[in-house]
């Protein structure tokens, strides 16, 4: 392979991003190699939380996170959590995320966030279509639920946000949730219904099924761990630990283990840390829930799933190398307490964490640099299963002159110049 140079591009990543990617090229007439150290999907991309999440198009941060950083440090349970023996490493990248909450870099991010957003569903549509698998996602919507009589006034500032973002939302009392969610306590005041949304029945199946579809169409798959890498007069040499493999483009889609590689290839120093987000999976209430639902004041999420109720939404900044702390997974089921007329089963229950990409100021790198020999998609925060298939999308636009699909984001905010 490597003496040859018969490979078009290698995609380093197995995640649904490099995947989907992998299979989009492949459509293209390109000879792909996806490697990764892992089998496909088992990284951040087996265990997040199922929801297609368009509507979040505001960043995970605001500017009341310094007078958060206290609790962040001091509470090992809480929603959002920054280990203290990470903080110093995590500094000057806490300093570039406050820097991009001015006014102004505010509003681009979200202007980012909001045009891959909105045409995540679509490209979803389209993808899983093209597979004949359209029913692994249910595009029926989902539910920020309060219980709070004093959370209302905060739900309605944050309704008037989304609708001045073009987000499509609905408000519903609480027996119109209960209604739709039967199960659901009666503590629950009211929701916010966010029609444009929706959950994979399980995002791990869709990584297989996506794998199946890049086989078919040609698309090689390598079990190797990336060490080094470098761009040489025609095309790119990737060393791995079990040699060199070279190809004329090399696509960097390994999330939060993207930095390293990127700046082999290109020179730059990328910031990026990772959100270690936790979920536990409880196999015994797959029929609690019709559809996605959040917590406004417990800041959790629960999405049904063919293989069980899925509770996620816990942010960590430990980095990549501390173990994980699997007693916030089994929080998650001590904050479900109370949400339901009768309490969840943990029987089974199997607790997870997994690591995914963050940039201070909430956008991704989808970029094309190193005279077209290094495509870049990674950074895509805990949007990354929403995002997905419009980056698959986009990956394709940038090896053509033309756009292919007007309608797809504006690539300049993604670029990796920015930084």
């Amino acid at each position: 392979m490597g003496a040859s140079n018969t490979v078009d591009i290698t995609v380093v990543g197995a995640g649904i991003i490099g995947v989907a990617c992998a299979l989009q090229l492949a459509r293209q007439g390109r000879r792909v190699v996806v490697v990764d150290p892992q089998d496909p999907g088992m990284g951040a991309s087996y265990g997040n939380a199922g929801h297609l999440a368009t509507e979040q198009v505001f960043p995970i941060a605001d500017s009341s996170i310094l007078k958060r950083l206290p609790a962040m440090l001091m509470d090992p349970m809480g929603p959002l959590r920054l280990d203290w023996k990470y903080l110093p490493r995590a500094l000057p990248w806490f300093a570039r995320l406050l820097l991009n909450l001015r006014p102004a870099s505010y509003r681009r991010t979200v202007a980012g966030i909001r045009a891959l957003n909105e045409a995540s569903l679509g490209a979803w549509q389209r993808l899983l279509q093209s597979i004949e698998q359209a029913q692994l996602l249910r595009a029926d919507g989902s539910l920020l639920v309060y219980e709070r009589a004093e959370s209302h006034a905060a739900i309605e500032a944050l309704r008037e946000r989304m609708q001045q973002q073009n987000v499509a939302v609905a408000v519903w009392s609480g027996d119109a949730v209960r209604q739709a969610a039967p199960q659901l306590s009666d503590s629950i005041q009211g929701a916010l219904f966010f029609p444009g949304t929706g959950h994979f029945l399980d995002p791990f199946h869709v990584v297989g099924e996506l794998v199946k579809a890049a086989k078919a169409q040609g698309v090689q798959f390598l079990k190797q761990r990336v060490v080094d890498g470098r761009v040489e007069a025609d095309g790119v040499s990737l060393m791995t630990d079990q040699g060199v493999l070279t190809a004329r483009q090399v696509l960097i889609a390994c999330g939060a283990h993207s930095a390293r590689l990127t700046t082999a290839l290109t020179g730059k120093k990328v910031p990026l840390d990772t959100e270690r987000g936790y979920h536990l999976m409880l196999p015994h209430e797959q029929d609690r829930l019709p559809f996605a639902v959040t917590s406004f004041e417990r800041k959790f999420i629960m999405t049904p799933m063919l293989g069980g109720l899925r509770l996620a939404g816990t942010v960590e900044f430990a980095g990549l190398l501390r173990p994980p702390n699997m007693q916030r997974a089994w929080q998650l089921h001590r904050l479900s307490q109370g949400l339901f007329r009768q309490d969840l089963s943990t029987q089974g229950a199997t607790p997870w964490m997994g690591f995914r990409p963050s940039l201070p100021d909430s956008l991704p790198i989808i970029d094309r640099v190193a005279d077209g020999k290094v495509l870049l998609a990674f950074g895509h925060q805990h949007l990354g299963l929403t995002q997905a298939a419009v980056t698959a999308e986009m990956v394709v636009q940038l090896l053509k002159p033309e756009p292919l699909n007007p309608g797809l984001p504006a690539q300049g905010a993604y670029r990796l110049e920015r930084f």
